[in-house]
């Protein structure tokens, strides 16, 4: 098992899976394109960090890599911190991921996690401190890790060429996600289509898709996990998609999360596409 941030775990979970945050690089290359996105993430009606996510695609391949910070009253009380990267591959049939990797620390607990991805299954786990196993937790089975993605690629890669504009069915989709000790579903469902405006520099001002995201443990984690057992039966995760100009990507544009301990919300400040000069072909549209 993974040691983690006990009290707000899922939260935390939920929000870096739809946004993964960090810097990639600083200019794009040859035939890349790279998104960055900036967010600032409130918890219980407070600031609670500003993440940055990056992206760079270059034909089918895409690499992740970052950085965030997590703190209450500027870490005096809460301070959590990890670097992450992903990579893989985009296909017909969606994201392949190959790697992906966890840095982080929190209080006075430290861990890394790494898992490598083969044949559109998980091939290799490694856990850094490996805590004691639990016997009251529901074993990871292997036929539950074929066709799951990292935490990362399930924030990210939302490539739908064939619904621009915010439409409304790039709600429908369940994201299965392993994060080397957890196997869980997102499922996402449509609520409604509405108009952001943003004045600020960057800011993204159109139309999002509102999308009802349900939490659908599967295994890796006590039955009697109170913070689990809670989001799991809230009806009132949302997550609003929004389409990145020049891509066939979409972006989350706002992420709320209730918890027993108060509400998260997460939402995007400023956004660019950059895009080197064109080496191949790149999913971006003209």
């Amino acid at each position: 098992m993974v040691s983690r941030p006990p009290a707000l775990f899922v939260f935390l979970l939920v929000i870096c899976i739809f946004m993964s945050s960090g810097v990639f690089a600083e200019d794009a290359g040859p035939g890349t394109t790279q998104i960055i996105a900036s967010y600032r993430v409130y918890f219980a009606g407070f600031h609670f960090g500003d993440v940055r996510l990056t992206m760079a695609l270059k034909g089918s391949e895409y690499q992740m890599s970052g950085e965030g910070r997590f703190s209450v009253l500027g870490g005096l009380i809460y301070d959590w911190r990890g670097t992450t990267t992903s990579s893989g591959r985009i296909v017909k049939s969606g994201a392949k991921p190959s790697t992906y990797m966890l840095s982080y620390s929190g209080g006075n607990k430290r861990g890394d996690v790494r898992i490598s991805f083969g044949g559109g299954a998980v091939t290799q786990v490694s856990i850094s401190p490996m805590g004691h196993p639990n016997p009251r937790d529901i074993p990871v089975i292997k036929a539950q890790l074929k066709g799951v993605l990292d935490p990362m690629t399930g924030a990210f890669l939302r490539a739908r060429p064939d619904l621009p504009n915010a439409d409304l069915r790039v709600c429908n989709e369940t994201i299965p996600v392993f994060d080397g000790a957890l196997r869980f579903d997102l499922t996402l469902t449509p609520k409604q289509r509405t108009r952001v405006q943003n004045e600020t520099p960057n800011g993204y001002s159109g139309f999002a898709a509102v999308c009802r995201v349900k939490f659908v443990p599967i295994s890796g984690y006590r039955p009697d996990d109170s913070a689990v057992r809670y989001m799991s039966h809230t009806d009132e995760i949302e997550v609003w998609l929004v389409p990145v100009p020049a891509t066939v990507f979409y972006l989350p544009y706002r992420i709320s999360v209730p918890t027993g301990f108060g509400s998260g919300l997460a939402e995007l400040t400023s956004f660019q596409v950059d895009k080197g000069p064109a080496d191949g072909e790149a999913l971006t549209r003209p």
